[in-house]
């Protein structure tokens, strides 16, 4: 059984999606503000975390980034907060997906459902692959440069993983979004050059003469291999 961290401080919403979230199968643990938040999640460990961005005590921005730095656990953030800026600042910051206030309960799970599918990604190719100093593998999704293992967050690391399977082919944008995200993704395909941007700074000790990811200008982008062993 997965398990969701719900974290909300609107008691009537956390109970709602509490009992969607449990129909749909799911194990809920509800944490009503920052500090229970941190705790709850250091604890048991989620496979998901819904989280409200106006909390008390510390709010979700800083939860995220707590999470980043010692999870790639999916994160989906929920907030009032509509704006555009307010998007891009979640997703650049590593959230999974970003849901807007005033919702529906079912689409919630809707979108906890496509997360969880899209953070474990299904590839044919079984072996471990190296180009140059960089080895992949495809079954166990660790990810190793220069010997050492690499962190990712569930969806850049799915991306990764789906660039890396077809090297040296260009993918535009709406492709990506196809294969990583899913067509059920409703949002813009800037989440692509956001993904892309923090993929290229966690390989920014890839030497360039052994490969890159590159873009192809009006067109897409590109896992550009030189040295393949």
């Amino acid at each position: 059984m997965k398990s969701i961290l719900l974290v909300e401080d609107e008691l009537v919403i956390s109970r709602v999606l509490k009992a969607y979230l449990q129909k749909a199968g799911y194990e809920v643990w509800q944490a009503n503000d920052g500090i229970e938040a941190i705790e709850l999640f250091d604890e048991k460990k989620p496979d998901l975390v819904l989280l409200d961005v106006m909390l008390p005590e510390r709010n979700g921005w800083e939860i995220l980034q707590y999470i980043r730095e010692k999870s790639s656990c999916p994160v989906i953030i929920m907030t009032a907060l509509g704006q555009t800026d307010q998007k891009l600042k979640g997703l650049n910051q590593g959230a999974d997906d970003y849901i807007t206030k005033p919702f529906v309960a079912d689409e919630v799970v809707a979108r906890v459902n496509a997360v969880l599918r899209r953070s474990v990604i299904l590839v044919k190719d079984q072996e471990t692959r190296l180009f140059g100093s960089l080895k992949i593998n495809f079954q166990s999704h660790h990810v190793t440069l220069h010997g050492l293992e690499l962190t990712f967050h569930p969806r850049d690391l799915s991306l990764l993983l789906f660039l890396a399977q077809n090297p040296n082919q260009t993918f535009t944008r709406e492709q990506l979004i196809e294969q990583v995200w899913g067509m059920d993704y409703g949002g813009s395909d800037r989440a692509v050059d956001l993904a892309i941007k923090r993929v290229r700074k966690t390989l920014e000790n890839w030497p360039v003469q052994e490969g890159e990811i590159k873009t192809q200008r009006g067109v897409g982008y590109q896992f550009c291999v030189y040295k393949k062993q």
